[in-house]
């Protein structure tokens, strides 16, 4: 570290597959804490891989594993500590921040982790089976084996927390809301820091009626009017909304009664929901829309279609629920790199929203890409959930 008084704050993503970890610098007086490395460690327990960058984007290391040294997520977090002690210089984190996608009914902001929270946040599990065990997995290891290290952990579905009831309800009786069933919302922290974002890069609409497309391997669109949520299209689960890479999205309950009756079991309903649909279900090809791109089957090609149509649909949808449009903004990898989809779901929104795009901005994925006579920007903005998650540790940690 440049100086002995900054504090090394360490963040980590941690997914099924795959684990991201920042290194930033929190300096005593500054709000926001400044990342100088990166790393992310891919293909758990089938082909392994880190790759550790600079903040200047340039590499530090680059390393490839066997599947039986990194076969879960302990032992690629093992991994990834002695490939960073170059960029530590010598220095222990002070703190570790960690992305946790559902904080259930009670955690709706940033809290300090001890084995109490952890078997709290254990019990939402089954309301995020792809995400939930593999957030809190590094968590309990830290815990166990230094405990007295300050662990933050923030919520994917605390940005979404204070939206309205009207909001948050199912149409089920009013009764299971009570009980926690309700419209929780998530990849909140990504909305987050775009929404924080605008106030930087396109003042102008960044306290108006603003929708937030996060298009990755998971999908979540947001409404957000004054910089705060108004409307989102995950529930109750991450299932819910636009389909995604093997989830569904809004589905018809009746379809799940349906298969019930014909003899599925919960584990096998839980294995087409979220890992055998969506772009893959539709497709039988792939989840990627890369691999989806380059194929030539046109079950490939319905796949994206199918998605270009429930992205536009849930854009007008939002729109109604903050009463117009100021701008679109698309983020996350396929909506920050994908320009044909963005094209194809623009396409259907020209009409109703008068939006037009310049086709050149958006194939050098540009930060604005719409054009001079669209009524409302769209734009291209990269998001950053680990800066979140530093700013939210930091925070927490000069309290202590």
């Amino acid at each position: 570290m440049e100086q002995s008084h900054d504090k090394l704050i360490m963040t980590v993503n941690a997914g099924s597959s795959s684990i991201k970890i920042g290194l930033f610098k929190g300096h005593p007086g500054q709000d926001v804490p400044v990342l100088f490395a990166g790393a992310k460690f891919d293909g758990i327990g089938t082909l392994p891989r880190m790759k550790v960058t600079r903040a200047d984007g340039s590499l530090a290391t680059e390393k490839q594993f066997d599947p039986k040294e990194a076969h879960d997520q302990i032992t690629a977090f093992k991994l990834i500590f002695p490939a960073l002690l170059s960029e530590l210089h010598g220095q222990e984190p002070a703190l570790i921040a960690h992305r946790i996608v559902h904080g259930g009914e009670h955690y709706t902001e940033p809290v300090l982790m001890n084995q109490h929270h952890l078997q709290e946040l254990k019990k939402v599990i089954p309301l995020a089976p792809l995400h939930e065990p593999f957030n809190l997995a590094p968590i309990e290891q830290i815990l166990k084996s230094n405990p007295t290290l300050p662990q933050v952990a923030c919520f994917d579905t605390a940005f979404h927390a204070n939206r309205s009831e009207l909001s948050m309800l199912t149409g089920l009786p009013y009764s299971y809301y009570e009980q926690g069933i309700r419209r929780y919302g998530f990849h909140g922290l990504s909305f987050e820091y775009i929404s924080h974002q605008l106030h930087h890069v396109a003042p102008s609409i960044a306290n108006g009626k603003v929708i937030i497309a996060h298009l990755g391997s998971g999908v979540g669109l947001c409404s957000i009017e004054n910089g705060k949520c108004v409307e989102v299209t995950t529930s109750f689960t991450a299932l819910d909304g636009v389909p995604m890479g093997s989830r569904t999205g809004t589905l018809d309950p009746g379809v799940m009664l349906y298969l019930v009756g014909q003899g599925k079991t919960y584990d096998e309903l839980e294995n087409i929901l979220y890992r055998q649909s969506g772009l893959l279900g539709i497709s039988g090809v792939s989840n990627d829309m890369r691999t989806l791109r380059s194929s030539g089957d046109k079950r490939a090609q319905l796949a994206i279609d199918y998605f270009a149509y429930h992205i536009a649909q849930q854009i007008g949808r939002l729109a109604v629920t903050v009463g117009g449009l100021d701008g679109l903004v698309f983020t996350a990898g396929i909506g920050e790199k994908d320009a044909k989809l963005r094209s194809q779901v623009v396409r259907y929104l020209e009409p109703i929203f008068k939006l037009e795009l310049d086709e050149q901005a958006n194939e050098g994925n540009a930060f604005q890409i719409s054009s001079g006579e669209s009524q409302a920007p769209v734009l291209v903005i990269p998001t950053d959930e680990e800066s979140m998650l530093a700013k939210h540790a930091w925070k927490i940690y000069n309290k202590l």
